[in-house]
Protein backbone atom coordinates (compact mmCIF):
# COMPACT_ATOMS: atom_id res chain seq x y z
CA UNK A 1 0.00 0.00 0.00
CA UNK A 2 1.46 3.37 -1.04
CA UNK A 3 1.75 6.61 1.29
CA UNK A 4 -1.41 8.11 -0.26
CA UNK A 5 -3.60 4.97 -0.14
CA UNK A 6 -2.52 4.66 3.44
CA UNK A 7 -3.15 7.94 4.55
CA UNK A 8 -6.62 7.79 2.88
CA UNK A 9 -7.09 4.43 4.59
CA UNK A 10 -6.89 6.45 7.75
CA UNK A 11 -8.69 9.37 6.98
CA UNK A 12 -11.74 7.19 5.87
CA UNK A 13 -11.24 5.10 9.25
CA UNK A 14 -10.09 7.63 12.19
CA UNK A 15 -13.09 7.58 14.37
CA UNK A 16 -11.99 3.60 14.79
CA UNK A 17 -9.01 4.48 15.42
CA UNK A 18 -9.61 7.12 17.93
CA UNK A 19 -11.78 4.34 19.61
CA UNK A 20 -9.62 1.90 19.98
CA UNK A 21 -7.09 4.49 21.86
CA UNK A 22 -9.57 5.25 23.85
CA UNK A 23 -10.46 2.29 24.65
CA UNK A 24 -7.03 2.05 25.72
CA UNK A 25 -6.82 4.53 27.51
CA UNK A 26 -9.89 3.29 29.67
CA UNK A 27 -8.70 -0.19 29.83
CA UNK A 28 -5.71 1.94 31.82
CA UNK A 29 -8.10 3.78 33.85
CA UNK A 30 -9.42 0.38 35.20
CA UNK A 31 -5.94 -1.49 35.62
CA UNK A 32 -4.91 1.77 37.73
CA UNK A 33 -7.73 2.08 39.74
CA UNK A 34 -7.88 -1.62 40.62
CA UNK A 35 -4.42 -1.63 41.61
CA UNK A 36 -4.69 1.49 43.70
CA UNK A 37 -8.11 0.54 45.37
CA UNK A 38 -7.21 -2.73 46.39
CA UNK A 39 -3.15 -1.29 47.44
CA UNK A 40 -5.15 1.67 49.60
CA UNK A 41 -4.31 1.80 53.62
CA UNK A 42 -7.69 1.78 55.12
CA UNK A 43 -6.28 2.89 58.30
CA UNK A 44 -5.42 5.85 56.35
CA UNK A 45 -8.72 6.40 54.34
CA UNK A 46 -10.48 6.05 57.45
CA UNK A 47 -8.25 9.26 59.13
CA UNK A 48 -8.90 10.97 56.35
CA UNK A 49 -12.50 10.17 56.34
CA UNK A 50 -12.65 10.92 59.83
CA UNK A 51 -11.64 14.43 58.88
CA UNK A 52 -13.39 15.26 56.83
CA UNK A 53 -12.19 13.75 52.94
CA UNK A 54 -15.74 12.89 51.59
CA UNK A 55 -13.49 11.33 48.67
CA UNK A 56 -11.51 8.56 51.48
CA UNK A 57 -15.29 8.22 52.66
CA UNK A 58 -16.11 7.20 48.66
CA UNK A 59 -12.73 4.58 48.95
CA UNK A 60 -13.63 3.03 52.28
CA UNK A 61 -16.94 2.49 50.42
CA UNK A 62 -15.85 1.16 47.92
CA UNK A 63 -13.18 -1.17 49.31
CA UNK A 64 -15.36 -2.26 51.85
CA UNK A 65 -16.51 -4.98 49.40
CA UNK A 66 -13.80 -6.03 47.41
CA UNK A 67 -15.41 -8.82 45.47
CA UNK A 68 -17.93 -6.47 44.27
CA UNK A 69 -15.18 -3.40 43.37
CA UNK A 70 -12.73 -6.30 41.32
CA UNK A 71 -15.50 -8.07 39.47
CA UNK A 72 -16.87 -5.29 38.16
CA UNK A 73 -13.36 -3.19 37.31
CA UNK A 74 -12.19 -6.93 35.71
CA UNK A 75 -16.13 -7.24 33.73
CA UNK A 76 -15.17 -3.50 32.97
CA UNK A 77 -11.82 -4.07 31.58
CA UNK A 78 -12.27 -7.40 29.70
CA UNK A 79 -15.00 -5.79 27.51
CA UNK A 80 -13.28 -3.01 26.27
CA UNK A 81 -9.91 -4.86 25.82
CA UNK A 82 -12.67 -7.30 23.58
CA UNK A 83 -13.92 -4.57 21.54
CA UNK A 84 -10.62 -2.84 21.00
CA UNK A 85 -9.21 -6.11 20.06
CA UNK A 86 -12.03 -6.82 17.85
CA UNK A 87 -11.92 -2.93 15.90
CA UNK A 88 -7.72 -3.28 15.99
CA UNK A 89 -8.37 -6.70 14.15
CA UNK A 90 -11.03 -5.11 11.70
CA UNK A 91 -8.67 -2.39 10.24
CA UNK A 92 -5.83 -4.54 10.52
CA UNK A 93 -7.32 -7.08 8.21
CA UNK A 94 -8.30 -4.42 5.66
CA UNK A 95 -5.32 -3.03 5.93
CA UNK A 96 -3.15 -5.83 5.65
CA UNK A 97 -5.31 -8.53 4.72
CA UNK A 98 -5.10 -12.16 5.53
CA UNK A 99 -1.60 -11.23 7.94
CA UNK A 100 -3.88 -8.70 9.50
CA UNK A 101 -5.18 -10.98 12.73
CA UNK A 102 -1.53 -11.71 13.21
CA UNK A 103 -0.32 -8.46 13.35
CA UNK A 104 -3.45 -7.10 15.05
CA UNK A 105 -2.79 -9.84 17.78
CA UNK A 106 0.85 -8.91 18.17
CA UNK A 107 0.16 -5.02 18.12
CA UNK A 108 -2.78 -5.34 20.71
CA UNK A 109 -0.97 -7.00 22.94
CA UNK A 110 2.49 -5.15 23.05
CA UNK A 111 -0.23 -2.14 24.04
CA UNK A 112 -2.18 -3.37 26.55
CA UNK A 113 0.35 -5.13 28.56
CA UNK A 114 2.93 -2.21 28.43
CA UNK A 115 0.42 0.89 28.17
CA UNK A 116 -2.85 -0.73 29.73
CA UNK A 117 -2.07 -2.77 32.28
CA UNK A 118 2.35 -2.32 33.45
CA UNK A 119 2.34 1.42 33.28
CA UNK A 120 -0.79 2.15 34.41
CA UNK A 121 -0.23 -0.29 37.73
CA UNK A 122 2.85 1.03 38.51
CA UNK A 123 1.84 4.57 38.47
CA UNK A 124 -1.18 3.41 40.80
CA UNK A 125 1.44 1.37 43.31
CA UNK A 126 3.95 4.38 43.76
CA UNK A 127 1.35 6.25 45.80
CA UNK A 128 -1.92 4.00 45.90
CA UNK A 129 -3.47 5.85 48.56
CA UNK A 130 -3.22 9.27 46.75
CA UNK A 131 -4.38 7.33 43.28
CA UNK A 132 -6.86 5.58 45.43
CA UNK A 133 -8.29 9.02 46.22
CA UNK A 134 -8.06 10.42 42.60
CA UNK A 135 -10.41 7.52 40.74
CA UNK A 136 -12.48 6.99 43.60
CA UNK A 137 -15.35 9.89 42.49
CA UNK A 138 -15.09 8.46 38.53
CA UNK A 139 -15.18 4.72 39.58
CA UNK A 140 -18.24 5.07 41.92
CA UNK A 141 -20.89 5.40 39.77
CA UNK A 142 -19.53 2.83 37.27
CA UNK A 143 -19.02 0.01 39.92
CA UNK A 144 -23.43 1.45 40.62
CA UNK A 145 -23.96 0.25 37.27
CA UNK A 146 -21.94 -2.61 36.95
CA UNK A 147 -22.30 -3.84 40.32
CA UNK A 148 -25.48 -6.21 39.41
CA UNK A 149 -23.73 -8.03 37.65
CA UNK A 150 -20.44 -8.33 39.23
CA UNK A 151 -22.42 -9.73 42.40
CA UNK A 152 -24.29 -11.93 40.14
CA UNK A 153 -20.63 -13.75 38.40
CA UNK A 154 -19.53 -13.72 42.06
CA UNK A 155 -22.68 -15.65 43.03
CA UNK A 156 -22.21 -18.18 40.42
CA UNK A 157 -18.36 -18.53 41.28
CA UNK A 158 -19.32 -19.07 44.98
CA UNK A 159 -21.97 -21.96 43.72
CA UNK A 160 -18.90 -23.38 41.82
CA UNK A 161 -16.78 -23.31 44.44
CA UNK A 162 -19.73 -25.07 46.77
CA UNK A 163 -19.74 -27.81 44.58
CA UNK A 164 -16.01 -28.32 45.02
CA UNK A 165 -15.97 -28.30 48.71
CA UNK A 166 -15.03 -25.04 48.88
CA UNK A 167 -17.11 -22.55 51.27
CA UNK A 168 -15.55 -18.96 50.47
CA UNK A 169 -18.16 -17.29 53.36
CA UNK A 170 -16.42 -19.88 55.74
CA UNK A 171 -13.06 -19.05 55.59
CA UNK A 172 -11.10 -17.11 58.35
CA UNK A 173 -8.02 -14.85 57.88
CA UNK A 174 -4.57 -16.49 57.43
CA UNK A 175 -3.55 -13.63 59.80
CA UNK A 176 -5.06 -12.21 63.17
CA UNK A 177 -5.27 -8.09 63.50
CA UNK A 178 -2.38 -8.49 65.91
CA UNK A 179 -0.64 -10.36 63.23
CA UNK A 180 -1.37 -8.41 60.86
CA UNK A 181 -0.16 -5.12 63.22
CA UNK A 182 3.17 -6.75 64.92
CA UNK A 183 3.93 -7.63 60.89
CA UNK A 184 3.69 -4.33 59.39
CA UNK A 185 5.73 -2.79 62.75
CA UNK A 186 8.71 -5.32 61.89
CA UNK A 187 8.76 -4.58 58.23
CA UNK A 188 8.32 -0.67 58.41
CA UNK A 189 11.36 -1.13 61.13
CA UNK A 190 13.46 -3.24 58.61
CA UNK A 191 12.64 -0.29 55.95
CA UNK A 192 14.43 2.14 58.49
CA UNK A 193 10.77 3.58 59.06
CA UNK A 194 10.60 2.93 62.53
CA UNK A 195 13.31 3.15 65.29
CA UNK A 196 14.06 -0.08 67.60
CA UNK A 197 12.40 1.20 70.39
CA UNK A 198 9.31 2.39 68.72
CA UNK A 199 9.06 -1.31 67.17
CA UNK A 200 9.84 -2.98 70.93
CA UNK A 201 7.21 -0.41 72.41
CA UNK A 202 4.25 -1.27 70.15
CA UNK A 203 5.18 -5.00 70.00
CA UNK A 204 5.19 -4.90 73.88
CA UNK A 205 1.17 -3.09 73.73
CA UNK A 206 0.41 -6.09 71.18
CA UNK A 207 1.97 -8.56 73.16
CA UNK A 208 0.11 -8.38 76.77
CA UNK A 209 -2.98 -10.06 75.59
CA UNK A 210 -0.50 -13.00 75.22
CA UNK A 211 1.43 -13.14 78.09
CA UNK A 212 0.92 -14.14 81.56
CA UNK A 213 1.66 -12.84 84.59
CA UNK A 214 4.35 -15.62 85.39
CA UNK A 215 5.88 -14.63 82.51
CA UNK A 216 7.05 -11.31 84.19
CA UNK A 217 7.16 -12.12 88.03
CA UNK A 218 9.68 -11.37 90.66
CA UNK A 219 9.94 -15.22 91.06
CA UNK A 220 9.53 -16.12 94.88
CA UNK A 221 13.12 -16.94 95.37
CA UNK A 222 14.12 -13.72 94.45
CA UNK A 223 10.95 -11.85 96.09
CA UNK A 224 11.92 -9.63 99.13
CA UNK A 225 9.56 -10.03 102.30
CA UNK A 226 9.51 -9.40 105.73
CA UNK A 227 8.98 -11.70 108.35
CA UNK A 228 6.83 -9.97 110.46
CA UNK A 229 7.98 -12.33 113.64
CA UNK A 230 11.25 -10.42 113.52
CA UNK A 231 11.40 -7.93 116.28
CA UNK A 232 9.89 -4.67 115.33
CA UNK A 233 13.36 -2.50 114.80
CA UNK A 234 14.49 -5.05 112.47
CA UNK A 235 11.23 -5.08 110.60
CA UNK A 236 11.64 -1.61 109.97
CA UNK A 237 15.09 -1.30 109.22
CA UNK A 238 14.68 -4.60 106.45
CA UNK A 239 11.78 -1.62 105.06
CA UNK A 240 13.51 1.51 104.91
CA UNK A 241 16.62 -0.19 103.43
CA UNK A 242 15.01 -1.61 100.53
CA UNK A 243 15.18 0.02 97.36
CA UNK A 244 11.05 -1.18 97.00
CA UNK A 245 8.72 0.74 98.44
CA UNK A 246 5.89 -1.90 99.03
CA UNK A 247 6.94 -5.11 100.73
CA UNK A 248 5.08 -8.84 101.71
CA UNK A 249 4.72 -9.46 105.10
CA UNK A 250 5.07 -13.61 105.69
CA UNK A 251 4.26 -15.32 109.07
CA UNK A 252 5.52 -18.55 109.47
CA UNK A 253 6.43 -19.45 106.45
CA UNK A 254 7.22 -17.55 103.52
CA UNK A 255 4.04 -19.34 102.16
CA UNK A 256 2.31 -17.44 104.27
CA UNK A 257 1.61 -14.17 103.19
CA UNK A 258 -0.57 -11.91 105.63
CA UNK A 259 0.31 -8.20 104.33
CA UNK A 260 1.89 -5.24 102.00
CA UNK A 261 3.72 -2.86 103.92
CA UNK A 262 4.22 0.40 102.35
CA UNK A 263 7.23 2.72 103.53
CA UNK A 264 5.29 5.52 103.13
CA UNK A 265 2.83 4.73 105.79
CA UNK A 266 5.55 3.37 107.75
CA UNK A 267 7.02 6.79 107.45
CA UNK A 268 4.36 8.53 108.15
CA UNK A 269 3.34 6.13 111.09
CA UNK A 270 7.16 7.07 112.53
CA UNK A 271 6.23 10.84 111.81
CA UNK A 272 3.68 10.47 115.07
CA UNK A 273 4.91 11.64 118.53
CA UNK A 274 5.98 8.99 121.16
CA UNK A 275 6.32 6.04 118.26
CA UNK A 276 9.34 4.70 118.31
CA UNK A 277 10.81 1.97 115.89
CA UNK A 278 11.32 -0.63 119.02
CA UNK A 279 7.28 -0.37 119.05
CA UNK A 280 5.63 -0.12 116.32
CA UNK A 281 3.63 -3.01 114.82
CA UNK A 282 4.45 -3.04 111.05
CA UNK A 283 1.62 -5.81 110.90
CA UNK A 284 -1.02 -3.06 111.18
CA UNK A 285 0.30 -1.06 109.12
CA UNK A 286 0.14 -3.37 105.98
CA UNK A 287 -2.41 -3.88 103.70
CA UNK A 288 -4.83 -7.11 103.10
CA UNK A 289 -2.79 -8.90 100.38
CA UNK A 290 -4.04 -9.53 96.96
CA UNK A 291 -3.14 -12.49 95.63
CA UNK A 292 -4.06 -13.43 91.30
CA UNK A 293 -3.65 -16.99 89.95
CA UNK A 294 -0.50 -17.61 87.45
CA UNK A 295 -2.06 -17.80 84.31
CA UNK A 296 -3.41 -14.07 84.21
CA UNK A 297 -2.32 -13.06 81.21
CA UNK A 298 -0.90 -9.41 81.23
CA UNK A 299 -3.84 -7.12 79.75
CA UNK A 300 -6.14 -8.23 81.95
CA UNK A 301 -3.83 -7.83 85.28
CA UNK A 302 -3.04 -4.36 83.89
CA UNK A 303 -7.04 -3.38 83.82
CA UNK A 304 -7.27 -4.81 87.60
CA UNK A 305 -4.04 -2.47 88.60
CA UNK A 306 -6.17 0.43 87.31
CA UNK A 307 -9.25 -0.37 88.72
CA UNK A 308 -7.94 -1.27 92.14
CA UNK A 309 -5.59 1.07 92.14
CA UNK A 310 -3.12 -0.70 93.69
CA UNK A 311 0.78 -1.68 92.68
CA UNK A 312 1.48 -5.19 93.68
CA UNK A 313 -0.19 -8.32 94.16
CA UNK A 314 0.82 -12.04 95.00
CA UNK A 315 0.97 -14.70 92.41
CA UNK A 316 -0.42 -17.90 93.13
CA UNK A 317 -0.37 -21.48 91.19
CA UNK A 318 -3.87 -24.00 91.12
CA UNK A 319 -2.71 -25.19 94.41
CA UNK A 320 -2.78 -21.71 96.17
CA UNK A 321 1.24 -21.74 96.81
CA UNK A 322 3.05 -18.35 96.38
CA UNK A 323 4.87 -18.63 93.41
CA UNK A 324 6.24 -14.67 93.15
CA UNK A 325 4.97 -11.53 93.04
CA UNK A 326 3.80 -9.38 90.19
CA UNK A 327 3.61 -5.15 89.87
CA UNK A 328 2.32 -2.98 88.17
CA UNK A 329 5.49 -1.32 86.51
CA UNK A 330 6.43 -5.38 85.59
CA UNK A 331 3.84 -4.92 83.49
CA UNK A 332 4.62 -1.68 81.79
CA UNK A 333 7.96 -2.54 81.62
CA UNK A 334 6.92 -4.98 79.18
CA UNK A 335 5.81 -1.89 77.23
CA UNK A 336 8.38 0.58 77.32
CA UNK A 337 11.27 -1.39 78.56
CA UNK A 338 13.07 -1.09 81.68
CA UNK A 339 12.09 1.40 84.53
CA UNK A 340 15.05 2.98 86.69
CA UNK A 341 15.32 5.60 88.82
CA UNK A 342 17.85 6.73 91.39
CA UNK A 343 17.38 4.00 93.81
CA UNK A 344 16.99 0.87 91.45
CA UNK A 345 19.93 -1.90 91.71
CA UNK A 346 22.15 -1.47 88.95
CA UNK A 347 21.83 -5.35 88.27
CA UNK A 348 20.80 -5.95 84.76
CA UNK A 349 22.41 -9.78 84.31
CA UNK A 350 24.14 -9.15 81.15
CA UNK A 351 27.25 -8.36 79.75
CA UNK A 352 29.45 -7.87 76.79
CA UNK A 353 32.61 -9.49 76.90
CA UNK A 354 35.73 -8.41 74.42
CA UNK A 355 35.85 -11.55 72.03
CA UNK A 356 31.61 -10.65 71.04
CA UNK A 357 30.44 -13.32 73.33
CA UNK A 358 27.65 -12.48 76.09
CA UNK A 359 27.15 -13.58 79.41
CA UNK A 360 24.43 -13.56 81.32
CA UNK A 361 22.69 -14.53 84.37
CA UNK A 362 20.50 -17.78 84.27
CA UNK A 363 17.37 -15.83 85.45
CA UNK A 364 17.58 -12.82 82.65
CA UNK A 365 14.20 -12.83 81.26
CA UNK A 366 14.09 -14.08 77.22
CA UNK A 367 12.40 -11.54 76.53
CA UNK A 368 14.51 -8.64 78.00
CA UNK A 369 17.50 -10.70 76.35
CA UNK A 370 15.26 -10.33 73.25
CA UNK A 371 14.67 -6.96 73.09
CA UNK A 372 18.14 -5.90 74.36
CA UNK A 373 20.22 -7.28 71.75
CA UNK A 374 16.98 -7.81 68.97
CA UNK A 375 17.46 -11.19 68.94
CA UNK A 376 14.49 -13.77 68.27
CA UNK A 377 15.04 -16.56 71.27
CA UNK A 378 11.70 -18.27 71.55
CA UNK A 379 10.01 -17.53 75.17
CA UNK A 380 7.07 -19.88 74.65
CA UNK A 381 8.33 -22.99 76.38
CA UNK A 382 10.42 -20.89 79.13
CA UNK A 383 10.50 -17.58 81.03
CA UNK A 384 14.40 -17.22 81.71
CA UNK A 385 17.77 -18.33 80.03
CA UNK A 386 18.24 -21.13 82.06
CA UNK A 387 15.34 -22.36 81.60
CA UNK A 388 15.30 -22.25 77.63
CA UNK A 389 18.52 -24.27 77.81
CA UNK A 390 17.17 -26.75 79.80
CA UNK A 391 13.86 -27.09 78.05
CA UNK A 392 15.89 -27.58 75.05
CA UNK A 393 18.40 -29.99 76.25
CA UNK A 394 15.88 -31.91 78.08
CA UNK A 395 18.64 -32.41 81.28
CA UNK A 396 19.88 -29.99 84.08
CA UNK A 397 23.30 -29.44 82.31
CA UNK A 398 26.82 -29.83 83.74
CA UNK A 399 29.13 -26.74 83.96
CA UNK A 400 31.14 -26.00 80.68
CA UNK A 401 28.65 -28.66 78.89
CA UNK A 402 27.46 -26.29 75.79
CA UNK A 403 24.79 -26.63 73.35
CA UNK A 404 23.56 -24.96 70.06
CA UNK A 405 20.20 -24.55 69.11
CA UNK A 406 18.48 -21.19 67.28
CA UNK A 407 21.37 -20.02 65.85
CA UNK A 408 23.49 -19.48 69.43
CA UNK A 409 25.78 -21.34 71.22
CA UNK A 410 24.93 -21.74 75.04
CA UNK A 411 27.72 -22.72 77.74
CA UNK A 412 26.93 -23.33 80.73
CA UNK A 413 29.98 -21.25 83.23
CA UNK A 414 28.01 -21.42 86.49
CA UNK A 415 25.10 -24.18 88.57
CA UNK A 416 24.33 -24.05 91.68
CA UNK A 417 22.92 -27.37 93.07
CA UNK A 418 19.84 -27.88 90.47
CA UNK A 419 19.64 -24.00 89.05
CA UNK A 420 22.05 -22.63 85.94
CA UNK A 421 23.35 -19.26 87.36
CA UNK A 422 25.66 -18.21 84.87
CA UNK A 423 25.74 -18.33 80.66
CA UNK A 424 28.33 -17.35 78.29
CA UNK A 425 26.19 -16.95 74.79
CA UNK A 426 27.79 -16.44 71.07
CA UNK A 427 26.95 -16.91 67.66
CA UNK A 428 26.86 -20.78 66.33
CA UNK A 429 28.80 -20.27 63.56
CA UNK A 430 31.95 -19.34 66.28
CA UNK A 431 32.26 -22.84 67.09
CA UNK A 432 31.95 -26.16 65.96
CA UNK A 433 29.17 -28.28 65.91
CA UNK A 434 26.69 -28.76 69.19
CA UNK A 435 28.18 -31.17 72.16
Amino acid sequence: MSGGAFLAFLADHWPCLVSVLGLLLLSAFFSASEAALNAASRSRMHMLESNGDARAGIVNGLIESRDRLIGALLIGNILVIILASSLATNLSIRLFGVYGVAIATLAMTVLFVVFAEVLPKSWALASPDRSALAVAPTVRPFITVIGPVSNLVNAIVRRMLSLLGVNLSSEVPMLTAQEELRGAVDLLHREGSFVKADRDLLGGVLDLGELEVSDVMIHRTAMRAINADDPPAVCVREILESPFTRLPLWRGSADNIIGVIHSKDLLRALAEPDVQAETIDVVKLAQKPWFVPDTTNLKDQLNAFLRRKLHLAIVVDEYGQVQGLVTLEDILEEIVGDIADEHDLDIQGVRQEADGSIVVDGSVPIRDLNRALDWSLPDEEATTVAGLVIHESKSIPEERQAFTFYGKRFIVMKRVKNRITKLRIRAAEEDGPAG
